[in-house]
Order: C-alpha cells, then sequence, then structure tokens
C-alpha cells in the first residue's frame, strides 16, 4: 500500500544537525525542480510583500526568513519536522522499530516545497503552501502535477493508493483511480451526516496508524481497505469511476468529540 498524507502548516524547526543532502531524498528524478522551487521560494521570502506572496501573517517573519537560507538549516526525518493533529494521531514515535520501517516504505508526504517527500528523508522545516503562487512558478499545485506524475506514478504502480490529503494538495497529483481510495470524514448529527473538517485530519491519522500498525497483510484492494477500516470505525465504500478514485467514508459517532 501507498498511504498519501499532507505536510502540516506548522513545522518543528530541528534545533542541530546537518543540512539535507538533495540527491539523498526519495523520488531523486525531482532534484531540478526542487532546486528550482528552492530559489523560487528564497526570492519570494526576500520580497517586501514577501507575507502576502505566501498567504502568511506578520506573526510567522521568522519562518519566512528561514525560508532564505533553507539550504543552511538544520534538517531531520520528515516525520519529525511534520506536526498537528494528524501526525499526532499517527503517533510515529510510540511505533515499534517493525512499524516505523513498514510507515517509512509506506508514507509519502506530498509537499509543495519537495513535491514528495519519504518519511525518513531529511529535510529542514519550511514555510510553502501549495496553494501558493510563486512568481516563477505560478500556483504550485498546478506546477507540480505534471511532475509527480511522471514519478509518483510508477512509485504507485501495482499498489492501493491510500489518499489521506486535504483537497489544496491532492491536486497537485491524481493517481490512477482503479487503485487509489479517498479517504472522507463524517459526524452523525441529528440523524443526518455532516462534514467534519476539525475531526477529519485526526481520524486520516488513526487510519494511517491502524493499517501501519494492525496485524496481518496491508490492503491490496479497496474492498480490503473498507474492511480493515470497519475493525476501528463505522465506514462505507462508494465505487470509482473512470476519472474519480474510490470513496473510504469513515462514519464518527454523534458522541464523538
Amino acid at each position: 500500500m501507498l498511504i498519501l498524507l499532507p505536510p502540516s502548516e506548522g513545522k518543528h524547526a530541528a534545533a542541530a544537525g546537518e543540512p539535507f543532502v538533495l540527491e539523498e531524498l526519495s523520488f531523486p528524478e525531482l532534484a531540478p525542480d526542487r532546486e528550482h522551487v528552492l530559489d523560487a521560494l528564497a526570492t519570494a521570502s526576500a520580497r517586501p510583500d514577501a507575507h502576502a506572496v505566501l498567504g502568511v501573517g506578520e506573526s510567522l517573519a521568522g519562518d519566512v526568513a528561514r525560508n532564505r537560507r533553507l539550504r543552511l538549516q538544520p534538517a531531520v526525518a520528515a516525520h519529525s519536522v511534520y506536526t498537528g493533529v494528524l501526525y499526532e494521531a499517527l503517533g510515529y514515535a510510540s511505533m515499534t522499530p517493525t512499524q516505523r520501517r513498514k510507515a517509512d516504505d509506506a508514507v509519502v508526504v506530498v509537499s509543495a516545497l519537495w513535491g514528495a517527500v519519504g518519511f525518513a528523508d531529511r529535510i529542514p522545516a519550511y514555510r510553502l503552501s501549495m496553494s501558493v503562487a510563486l512568481p516563477e512558478t505560478g500556483r504550485l499545485a498546478a506546477w507540480w502535477r505534471p511532475r509527480l506524475d511522471a514519478h509518483l506514478g510508477p512509485r504507485a504502480a501495482g499498489h492501493l493508493v491510500i489518499d489521506c490529503r486535504s483537497s489544496t494538495y491532492a491536486a497537485a497529483w491524481h493517481p490512477d483511480p482503479g487503485q487509489a481510495v479517498a479517504v472522507n470524514v463524517f459526524q452523525r448529527r441529528g440523524g443526518r451526516l455532516k462534514v467534519v473538517s476539525h475531526f477529519a485530519k485526526h481520524t486520516r491519522g488513526e487510519l494511517a496508524r491502524h493499517l501501519l500498525t494492525r496485524r496481518g497483510h496491508p490492503p491490496t484492494s479497496p474492498e480490503a481497505l473498507l474492511r480493515a477500516a470497519r475493525e476501528r470505525w463505522e465506514a462505507e465504500l462508494l465505487p470509482g469511476t473512470p476519472r474519480k478514485a474510490h470513496q473510504l467514508n469513515i462514519v464518527l459517532p454523534e458522541d464523538h468529540a
């Protein structure tokens, strides 16, 4: 299986460590594209209107300043850099060594800066969203799409793709609908199903952890994924189409908090 995650908005900046080595990242063929975005981000972050370009407030001035010198910043494994609700629910640090190796192999984070990185790839903390349009690239989701298709497509071949990304990051690469399942989260309220964005990240992180830590073989089909999800949650599977991935809908109870 291949689990696609979005990066977190906030990131943990390492206090010490060697800078990243571009050639050591997963998907090394993306190195020239990563160089281009690194340069474009550094240039944009040095502009007088950098905060407006990057869509961030003045309180993040330190993050914007760090963007200008990312090649010199300490780099650590991506699973330590990305923080927030989804990654806390996934709980990489509390996994066994075997489970961590499984996560390192199965998880790919789709990133506005790197295109895509593996969970064990060493990267620095940065500030850049896929919704941003850098002056030298245009909107990053559209810029990355053909580049990711050329390299994530072969990586996904033969695997069930479990897509836990937000819509912003899902726009950057569309896996083959026949082998992909997008994960949605709903909650019962007054007898009806409601979208619950504040629970969605946490539940997707819990699902990723469940798939990485449960016994048995990883799911290889949408139906097998549904069975695995039902070990923990009420869930249903909506079949895909030639242009749209299958949809796994996880339903939280009305009293979930």
